[in-house]
């Protein structure tokens, strides 16, 4: 990386705030030519915002803002374009139904005699991806086609189609396999050797020590530490400036009690394409994890258990009794609640208040005549959510103003309300901060101990061995391992996911703890 002393952005005391919430409350930001530059915090410090008033989507309060040695004013997301800051989203902001060379275009179309100079577009959208070391990528491609690593690509040849100085990088792995974040942080490091600036925001403290350079803090809207070293700082004292105190044991204790009745019987459970032949098991107050690759078919499976999907072969049976194949309602009212991967395409009304989103599953209890008794939801809404800690705690509050974290605890604490006996988990904590993770943890580690069965799937090996007690391995569509999470490491785990060989009938019985399914 070529990492120069020009000071391309520099914040000084920005400050923004909404009705009852102060988001930005003096911030300091030094970001340099050349550098990636690494952005933590929990959710709810303020990064969004931050990012925002960066955009030009938000205007601070009070504050300077220097961009380039000049004090700067990014009142629209064009303005801040125009200057040569991009941003790319989480969630990319991109139009399916356009091309690639479109896309990268959009707003700033090359014109020729009145006319969009498509010819122009065309070979400047392969020369940027060339650029990027991706000319694979056909511009005249649908973007709508493209898997996500792509999209990410032509997200990133966007904004250097616009001659971008600074690049800010909102979770860009959240969405990539192992491989593809290899290839993301290869043309990160392209771009800042041409001197391009990089803010990187993430989760994940092995990205930050692998790519970053400099790491800044927030924390309740306010700078806790700045300029840090990102390969040398300890991570105690990254969390601790993060968090205001030292998390020393991320996950809860496990419980030493026996595990209680069979819950879930699995199977032969198959869907053509995806998996095949997956049988398993989980007991009341018992908490079994599931890890693989992304593709290895984990999240499909607890989308057909749910209903979600149709299986072409096998069983779903709560309590003994055989569900009906792709029926979600069947699923739901034999007890199961799901938590999906994509929480806010999925599982969540962003619009509505937090007590509608809680009661959404049994929102028929609350119904009489045509009409609907709004001061009970809020009331039995405010008891689950009391108990989940959410934060804020005002049920009234639209649900899109939380935090990843307590959106989550949202998701969750709707399958509360309705006594769920199986809750299926898809990366619960995907896009959410260490803090708030470690509450996640409590509240999944709790239910298990009221008797709720619990199977999760994520694809942080540690998350899974740290929170299970019982851990499945899959590998292109197939169950490879099953043991108990404390006869197994992540060594192990990565092993048989990513090189090892799939065993055969004999070894994966072996495996298995007796009472579960091989």
């Amino acid at each position: 990386m070529t990492t120069t002393d020009e000071i391309v952005l520099k914040l000084t005391d920005v400050v923004k705030t909404f009705p009852g919430v102060r988001a930005l409350d003096g911030v300091q930001l030094e970001v340099r030519a050349g550098e990636v530059h690494c952005l933590l915090g929990q959710n709810g410090a303020g990064k969004s915002t931050l990012i925002k008033v960066l955009s030009g989507a938000h205007t601070p309060d009070s504050g300077e803002i220097m961009w380039l040695g000049q004090p700067a004013a990014f009142n629209s997301p064009q303005t801040a374009m125009k200057a040569g800051i991009a941003t790319i989203y989480q969630e990319l902001d991109l139009v399916d139904g356009l091309s690639v060379a479109e896309n990268m275009y959009l707003g700033h179309e090359p014109h020729s005699a009145g006319f969009v100079a498509r010819r122009t577009m065309r070979n400047g959208a392969a020369e940027i991806l060339e650029r990027l070391g991706h000319a694979e990528i056909p511009v005249g491609r649908e973007v709508g086609k493209l898997p996500a690593a792509a999209k990410q690509i032509v997200s990133m040849g966007r904004a250097l189609s616009r001659e971008a100085r600074l690049l800010i990088m909102d979770e860009p792995s959240a969405v990539l396999a192992h491989d593809e974040v290899q290839n993301l942080f290869r043309m990160v490091r392209a771009l800042t050797a041409q001197g391009i600036a990089v803010i990187y925001i993430s989760h994940r403290m092995e990205e930050i020590r692998e790519i970053g350079d400099r790491v800044t803090v927030l924390k309740d809207g306010r700078t806790t530490a700045a300029n840090l070293d990102a390969k040398s700082t300890p991570t105690r004292e990254l969390v601790s400036k993060m968090t205001g105190r030292t998390i020393e044991y991320v996950f809860p204790d496990k419980s030493d009690r026996p595990a209680g009745e069979l819950l879930l019987s699995v199977e032969g459970l198959s869907l053509e394409g995806r998996f095949s032949d997956i049988s398993l098991n989980v007991h009341a107050g018992e908490i079994v994890g599931i890890t693989g690759l992304v593709g290895s078919g984990r999240s499909e499976v607890l989308e057909t258990i749910f209903g979600a999907r149709r299986a072409t072969a096998g069983t779903v049976a709560l309590g003994g009794k055989v569900l009906r194949k792709g029926s979600v309602n069947a699923a739901v009212k034999a007890g199961i609640g799901m938590a999906p991967e994509e929480r806010k395409s999925q599982a969540l009304l962003l619009g509505e208040p937090i007590y509608r989103n809680v009661t959404l599953a049994g929102f028929t209890r609350f119904a009489r005549i045509g009409f609907t008794d709004a001061g009970r939801e809020r009331s039995e809404a405010q008891k689950i959510t009391q108990g989940l800690d959410l934060r804020p705690n005002d049920v009234r509050r639209p649900v899109r103003t939380l935090s990843g974290g307590n959106q989550q605890k949202v998701v969750v604490g709707r399958w509360l309300l309705g006594g769920t006996r199986l809750l299926l988990l898809d990366e619960p904590t995907r896009g959410v901060d260490v803090g708030a993770r470690a509450e996640l943890y409590q509240v999944i580690r709790r239910l298990a101990d009221e008797g709720v069965g619990v199977l999760l799937v994520s694809s942080e090996v540690p998350e899974v061995l740290g929170l299970s007690d019982r851990v499945l391995v899959m590998r292109e569509g197939r169950l490879v391992r099953e043991a108990p999470a404390d006869e197994l490491d992540e060594d192990t785990v990565l092993d048989l996911v990513m090189a090892g060989s799939l065993l055969d009938g004999a070894d994966l019985a072996s495996t298995a703890p007796e009472g579960t399914a091989a």
